[in-house]
C-alpha cells in the first residue's frame, strides 16, 4: 500500500473513530441532558437547579458578598455570576415538579414557597421558558447558613408540584 493510501485510510478510520466516540459520549450523557428554551405550559414535568446543582447529593452553594466578621442574622447580597435554572428532563428519574393544570410560569423563591395569595405577585426570578437566569444581586439573603430555593409553578393551584433545592449560603470576602 502506498503512503498516500495509508494516509487516506488513517484519516477515514480516524474520522469514523471520532464519530463513534461522539455518539458514545452523547448516549452516555443522554439521561443528564435537558431540553431548553421551550415555553412553560400546563401539565409538564420540570426540574430545577441552583448554580448547576439540584441539591440531591449535597446542597447547592450560593456565594454571598458578606464582609468582615459575621454577626448572627447578618444578611447580604449574592455575588454575580450565579444562576437558577428550570428545565424539562429527558428521563424522568429523580425528584421533579409538575406545572399542574394552569401554569404558564415558574417562580424561583429564595426560601419557603409563598402563600397562595402572594403567588404571582412576589419573588425574585420568574421563568416563562425553560432556561437559566441569573440570581439577582439585589436579593437580600443570609450571609451564612442553610436554606432552600423553591421553584413554584404559577398560578399556585391544586395539582402543582414544587421543587425545593437545598442551598448553603457561603460568605465570600
Amino acid at each position: 500500500m502506498t503512503s498516500t493510501k495509508r494516509i487516506r485510510r488513517a484519516v477515514v478510520l480516524g474520522g469514523i473513530g471520532v464519530l463513534i466516540g461522539l455518539q458514545m459520549a452523547a448516549a452516555a450523557t443522554a439521561g443528564a441532558q435537558t431540553s431548553a428554551g421551550g415555553p412553560i405550559r400546563p401539565n409538564q414535568v420540570f426540574g430545577a437547579l441552583v448554580n448547576g446543582q439540584n441539591g440531591a447529593s449535597a446542597p447547592a452553594v450560593i456565594e454571598m458578598g458578606c464582609y468582615g466578621p459575621l454577626k448572627p442574622g447578618q444578611t447580604g447580597h449574592p455575588l454575580r455570576g450565579q444562576t437558577v435554572t428550570v428545565f424539562q428532563p429527558e428521563d424522568i428519574v429523580g425528584d421533579f415538579g409538575n406545572t399542574g393544570p394552569d401554569a404558564h410560569e415558574i417562580g424561583a423563591f429564595f426560601g419557603p414557597p409563598p402563600p397562595a395569595s402572594l403567588a404571582g405577585t412576589s419573588g425574585p426570578v420568574f421563568f416563562h421558558r425553560y432556561r437559566t437566569l441569573p440570581i439577582p444581586t439585589s436579593e437580600i439573603l443570609p450571609c451564612s447558613g442553610s436554606g432552600q430555593v423553591t421553584f413554584v409553578p404559577l398560578p399556585l393551584v391544586p395539582g402543582v408540584e414544587t421543587v425545593a433545592v437545598p442551598v448553603v449560603f457561603a460568605p465570600q470576602p
